[in-house]
């Protein structure tokens, strides 16, 4: 069968190798190129121990504390307010106990596959020293809040995440880079990270090109699904499929709109700064608890990231987020680098309201595949998707229940 695959993110090429795997011809179109967009610069962690949705009452108990700081983890622009209120009209019903357990249930079966099939692409690769498996810790400067988060380490170990409660002497002992502001972390010993989010897409990409995998750089603007797949495009002729999957993260609500499904799928915009060659300042990720950002030891260099902006695609940079973060970040690190010797970043999250991405057939047609929305856990979910966009291109049963993440959901 001839698939086009909407998206040269990590996302779109972990699906065209599982597609190449069942012997589809596949074709990558994207309108810049292989990890271009949020591929390109995020935390670089494959966090599949995370199985609690974004959203929940803990989240919106903590969102006007936020919003009091214009600076802070989370912010609203004030030129996105109204374009925004569906979207969170439906995160704050995504909220409610009864979704959350759902949601939960959900998260953790999609999580669950995440390490597996990375494990396998990356053998079939030969990429496995890309992946680096020291585990990541959640660290605490307030003894309350790790006190209020023990609820959410018994949901992890009852769902078989390992996490080991650490004082502050053996966050010390792990991290001797960081200060002592540190009253205790939680660690995650099972959790892993890649050497660089952009350099293990470019493998992926790099690799598919040598299995045949082809590469159109193009703009789709629409599909068409009778009386055959009909992908148009800007500027250039329409291309013809035999099935076609939706994988153009922030950019792919209008192309589900084309096929008949109108996704709430907007974008939490990330902001970080990367330090190239400080790579002895961590051993493993890092989650500053309460504050809103990580940081991580990329090959490459220290690079910290996080919050969240809400402002929509188009809406430029607000890059005294960044400052305002590395501010944080030297009150927890003891040597950090000049804000000057670093290179700051902001990429889009496609995100959708109850935190879980958009996997399964559109309302037109069974030849065409949704799968995007991930959120924060694109990469980590990444190869997990390819898997089960491949069960569904060969009408077979996923390896898990996919109900939560139907794009007829909403």
């Amino acid at each position: 069968m001839k698939v086009a695959v909407i998206g040269a993110g990590i996302v779109g090429l972990a699906t065209a190798h599982a597609l190449a795997d069942e012997g589809h011809v596949v074709t990558v179109i994207d309108r810049e190129g292989p990890a271009a967009g949020t591929s390109r610069g995020n935390a670089g962690m494959i966090a599949h121990t995370d199985i609690e949705p974004i959203a929940s009452p803990k989240m919106l108990r903590q969102v006007p504390r936020f919003l009091m700081d214009p600076l802070g983890p989370l912010t609203i622009r004030k030129e996105y307010l109204l374009p925004i209120l569906p979207w969170l009209t439906r995160l704050i019903l995504a909220s409610r106990p009864s979704e959350i357990e759902k949601s939960i249930t959900a998260l953790t079966a999609i999580q669950s596959l995440a390490m597996p099939s990375w494990d396998r692409l990356s053998r079939q690769l030969g990429i496995e020293s890309m992946i680096h498996r020291r585990g990541c810790l959640f660290l605490f400067d307030d003894r309350s809040l790790m006190q209020s988060m023990k609820h959410h380490f018994e949901l992890q170990e009852k769902a078989g995440v390992s996490v080991h409660l650490l004082d502050a002497s053996e966050v010390r002992q792990m991290e001797p880079g960081l200060t002592d502001r540190f009253v205790g972390a939680a660690f995650f010993p099972d959790s892993a990270h890649v050497s660089d989010p952009r350099a293990i897409t470019l493998a992926l990409y790099e690799a598919a090109r040598a299995r045949s995998i082809d590469h159109l750089k193009a703009e789709i603007t629409s599909i068409e699904t009778e009386p055959t797949i009909r992908l148009n495009a800007k500027d250039q002729d329409a291309v013809n499929v035999d099935a076609v999957v939706i994988a153009a993260g922030a950019w792919s609500k209008e192309l589900a709109a084309s096929v008949g499904d109108r996704i709430p799928l907007d974008t939490e915009r990330g902001y970080n700064i990367t330090f190239p060659g400080a790579t002895r300042l961590l051993n493993r990720p890092v989650s500053f608890q309460g504050h809103g950002f990580v940081s991580s030891p990329l090959d490459i260099g220290l690079r910290i990231g996080g919050a969240v902006e809400l402002g929509g695609l188009h809406l430029p940079p607000n890059h005294e987020r960044t400052k305002a973060m590395y501010q944080k970040a030297g009150r927890f690190f003891r040597d950090l680098p000049a804000f000057e010797d670093g290179t700051i970043w902001m990429g889009f999250r496609p995100s959708i309201p109850d935190s879980l991405p958009v996997i399964g057939y559109s309302t037109k047609s069974r030849r065409v595949v949704h799968a995007f929305g991930h959120g924060h856990y694109g990469l980590t979910q990444s190869a997990a998707t390819g898997r089960l966009v491949a069960d569904l291109i060969a009408e077979r049963a996923p390896a898990i229940d996919l109900t939560r993440f139907s794009p007829q959901r909403f």
